[in-house]
């Protein structure tokens, strides 16, 4: 036992021989190599099994010999301690004692032989000592104070601390167990509460966008900040899942070095080798006269543009179906997150290529119920859905087919657009047939005052921005004018289109708020 190193294997003949001092002959040596540290456990059950097959006493041996109590005394250590000692190598007998009573034994030249090859150990269980109540509630102060600051599970917490307090790590476990057990109002673990539904889950990745931190929503929802980590994660692989994410294949895509021939080659794609920026027209407001600064890009740069933008999220779609929601890691959702955004780079350098060519296409619509700044902000919207469709393996430019597209598009918004302006020649009628949904409306017996109840109530189902667009947009505010979508965004500190956008939203909440199936404010 003494002679055998637990990280070796040793031959069947060398087992035998040193057993029994019998040589097996080649011939014999059938068996596998033995590992050595089966081996040692083999060879502690072998000296118990050979004492209890004979009457071996205490006097057989010319050396002190203990049982556990008195060795537990001997080195003022629990005799719990001393079963560890023995599952960790201490070699042991079992001998007939003075009294005639058969007892587990350890002889003087066995515990010195295990004292001299585990030191350490056998030194850090004699220092042990039972905790102290101020010692127990400092391991219960620092707990709370770590689990709180990284949200550590209660084994790292053990692990940390056991270093620290120079105690073992289960002693540690034990004490935070057991007062968490005696004080389940003030657990520093509490028990785990049920499960968080998909719509509290939502709400935590909701506040977590909006900038609430994950140690406050932790002490919110009675978790661990891993579990809220867990969560977010969670909602951010969802969210990955059921974004759609269109692109146009290509062979290419699936090729070995796509890589390499892809996203390496070409440069990173920025517009300026292409025909040098045109004069613009001299009647162009400042902002569209900007627009001609930006170089357009040659045939090669488009193509390159266009392989690469629709390979980014060809990746970024094939990882996406790689996710399993049981086994998350936010360095993959980091990943697809990644890809995305450079596609979305990719796309806003072909849009920004490209924006002269909206307002060449909107100058020529010009004179209808539309200015030239929506026009142009509706051919945005056609140039951006432009991108998404064009196929660049067909040969043709993109010019070709965003034209086609944005000239589609204004043959559809010009007349719709002067059909509602003569359908409703101001704004105040259309909040007149929101207003109507409320039922009560009669057209017959108009009051002002009774309108204008309905249509604050109504109005104060949206949100402070909704409510200012639609107020200041329709004049509904008798101490101020109306105003276009320009003066609102300047106003607000956003783009006229998105005015355009919130505004196109309030409504359609106010249409279904006043849906009859769907509210009944007649109350």
């Amino acid at each position: 036992m003494q002679i055998i190193d637990p990280s070796r294997s040793y031959p069947h003949e060398f087992v035998v021989f040193r057993l029994t001092g019998y040589r097996p002959a080649r011939g014999d040596a059938a068996a596998e190599p033995v590992a050595g540290h089966k081996l040692c456990r083999d060879l502690l059950q072998l000296m118990l099994d050979v004492c209890d097959s004979f009457e071996l006493r205490v006097e057989d041996y010319d050396e002190p010999v203990y049982d556990s109590p008195a060795l537990a005394s001997k080195f003022r250590v629990s005799t719990k301690t001393i079963q560890r000692w023995r599952n960790r190598g201490l070699v042991a007998r079992r001998l007939v004692f003075g009294d005639g009573k058969r007892r587990v034994a350890f002889l003087e030249s066995s515990v010195r032989w295990f004292a001299r090859n585990r030191e350490k150990q056998v030194l850090r269980s004699i220092r042990f000592s039972q905790m102290t109540g101020a010692e127990r509630q400092d391991v219960i102060r620092r707990a709370r104070r770590m689990v709180r600051a990284t949200g550590c599970s209660v084994n790292e917490v053990a692990k940390r601390l056991a270093v620290r307090a120079g105690r073992a790590v289960e002693t540690i476990r034990y004490t935070i167990r057991r007062h968490d057990a005696e004080n389940p109002r003030d657990a520093v673990f509490p028990e785990p509460a049920a499960p968080l539904g998909d719509q509290e889950k939502l709400v935590i990745y909701r506040s977590f966008l909006r900038g609430m931190h994950v140690p406050a929503l932790a002490e919110q929802y009675g978790r661990t900040r891993g579990s809220i980590y867990r969560i977010i994660n969670e909602m951010r692989a969802k969210h990955l899942q059921s974004r759609p994410i269109s692109y146009m294949y290509n062979p290419q895509f699936d090729l070995p070095n796509a890589d390499e021939m892809i996203l390496s080659s070409g440069g990173d794609g920025q517009p300026g080798r292409g025909r040098g920026p045109k004069t613009p027209p001299p009647d162009l407001p400042p902002y569209l006269r900007a627009l001609y600064a930006v170089p357009l890009l040659s045939p090669e740069e488009e193509r390159n543009l266009f392989r690469r933008y629709n390979y980014l999220k060809h990746k970024a779609d094939k990882f996406r179906r790689e996710i399993d929601l049981a086994k998350i890691t936010s360095s993959k959702l980091r990943n697809i997150e990644k890809l995305l955004l450079q596609a979305n780079g990719v796309k806003n350098q072909i849009v920004r290529a490209n924006l002269r060519l909206v307002v060449s296409i909107a100058k020529k619509h010009v004179g209808g119920p539309q200015s030239l700044f929506e026009l142009v902000s509706d051919g945005n919207v056609s140039l951006m859905r432009a991108v998404e469709k064009f196929d660049f393996s067909r040969g043709n430019r993109f010019s070709t087919y965003a034209s086609w597209a944005i000239m589609r598009n204004f043959a559809r918004s010009v007349p719709r657009e002067r059909y509602l302006l003569d359908r409703f020649s101001t704004g105040h009628d259309e909040i007149l047939d929101i207003a109507a949904a409320l039922r009560s409306y009669d057209p017959n017996e108009l009051n002002l005052t009774e309108l204008r109840e309905s249509i604050d109530v109504i109005l104060a189902q949206l949100s402070p921005t909704e409510r200012r667009i639609l107020i200041d947009h329709y004049g509904l505010d008798e101490t101020r004018p109306a105003r276009t979508f320009q003066q609102l965004g300047q106003h607000l500190g956003m783009s006229k289109e998105r005015v355009r956008q919130i505004e196109a939203k309030a409504l359609n909440k106010l249409r279904k708020i006043l849906h009859p199936k769907e509210a009944d404010l007649m109350c």
